[in-house]
């Protein structure tokens, strides 16, 4: 089966199109590796095919996997089939990608002996006690399988992750109002910031993908409220300007929306955007 190359991310990551098929993404050690558009893919050297669904951007989609080393994708891989959850993953790549990442992040504040805690343990165990239960068992197996070890509070955030798959519709419709509604929010904060937000950069693609979880939320009615939670108040003590932005942002998904956003997603909102504005590049 001949199969196009029409990107490249980096080494081990590249955009393919089969002769029959839709884009997928192609992960492999050296896949890319002085690879240009127009060449055929070596399929030898190919070990995972991320294949976007429900008309989601797979550009965006390389980007991420792109950012995240290859050996915490196949952590994350292997932990969610350890815990029984395959065929999530396998119907699901937005998840493995942003566990991934997750994980990347989370393996890197250990080994910095930097703790985040999370202040949903209680909301998220009565709301959604099979997602806690799931996310306990890939904890677990990152924890055998990683040469660090992830405190348990690290189930609570992987379960969030687990309960946005259980959210995400196939509605086209209201995904394409979205990407606008995206759009318009990328310029809000690069406007606030005189900046020029490029989503190529992984700060903004992280932010993209928070936003997109966060429309779940709010779609389904589900969004993170805690009482004045100890990490809100911490982000907006510490990241005022991030925090003003955020209340900007979420007043217009309010309009654009017709909802309220709670003071723990605007408080989350802020700590992305003060992630993106940090980043040099931007």
């Amino acid at each position: 089966m001949n199969v196009e190359i029409l990107r490249v991310f980096n080494n081990n990551v590249v955009l393919a199109r089969p002769a029959q098929g839709d884009e997928v993404v192609l992960t492999g050690r050296g896949l890319g590796f002085q690879a240009r558009p127009g060449q055929a893919v070596d399929e030898s050297k190919v070990v995972r095919v991320f294949a976007p669904v429900d008309g989601r951007d797979v550009d965006h989609l390389g980007q991420l996997v792109a950012a995240v080393p290859p050996e915490h994708v196949k952590l994350a891989v292997v932990a969610l089939e350890s815990a029984g959850l395959s065929e999530v993953a396998d119907s699901s790549p937005s998840l493995v990608v942003t566990l991934s990442d997750h994980l990347s992040f989370a393996i890197k504040r250990v080994r910095e002996n930097i703790r985040l805690d999370y202040p949903l343990e209680t909301e998220v165990g009565h709301l959604f006690p099979t997602e806690l239960k799931q996310a306990q068992q890939v904890l677990a197996a990152v924890n055998e399988a990683s040469d660090v070890r992830l405190p348990d509070s690290e189930a609570v955030a992987i379960a969030l992750h687990l309960v946005n798959v259980g959210f995400t519709t196939g509605d086209l419709s209201y995904t394409y109002k979205l990407t606008g509604i995206l759009q318009q929010l990328l310029e809000v904060v690069g406007q606030t910031y005189g900046r020029n937000l490029d989503n190529s950069f992984i700060s903004v693609a992280r932010f993209i993908t928070h936003l997109r979880y966060l429309f779940v939320r709010i779609q389904s009615g589900k969004q993170l409220a805690g009482e004045a939670s100890a990490v809100g108040e911490a982000i907006r003590t510490s990241q005022p300007e991030a925090y003003r932005c955020a209340e900007r942002v979420a007043a217009l998904l309010e309009l654009r929306l017709d909802t309220t956003v709670t003071p723990d997603e605007t408080a989350y909102l802020a700590l992305h955007i003060a992630r993106v504005v940090s980043d040099p590049r931007t």
